[in-house]
């Protein structure tokens, strides 16, 4: 079903965003732009073909980081393949941080995972 899409993001859940956007860029030396989103400010890390994402918000351990495959459009069809497979699905197709639309659900195991698709794809096939 995914064999088309790419790891495209990881998600980082952090406690104070100012301090990992100093870390991964002072300490790590990772490029690092950070954005004033609708939902409040996140910051991003272009690592080739991969984003790490680090936003602000409450999480446990575990919680992160998600794996975000990254999809050309076609996010309403993926969700109706997962839940006919009877994946538990999270957070429903929804908007993301930057416009586009996402949409979370977990593997057997409870791990996180998320669909990604940016803005102005089709949302079907």
């Amino acid at each position: 079903m995914l064999v088309n899409a790419k790891v495209g993001a990881i998600v980082f859940f952090v406690a104070v965003l100012d301090r990992s956007v100093a870390f991964y860029r002072d300490t790590l030396g990772l490029p690092i732009n950070e954005i004033d989103g609708h939902d409040g400010p996140f910051a991003l890390a272009e690592l080739g073909e991969v984003t790490l994402v680090f936003i602000q918000r409450p999480a446990k351990a575990g919680d992160s980081p998600v794996v975000v495959f990254g999809l050309e459009g076609g996010i309403d069809d993926y969700a109706e393949a997962l839940a006919a497979k009877g994946v538990e699905i999270v957070v429903p197709v929804s908007e993301a941080p930057d416009g586009g639309l996402s949409l979370d659900f977990v593997d057997p195991d409870r791990n996180m995972l998320s669909l990604y698709q940016p803005p102005g794809a089709a949302r079907r096939q």
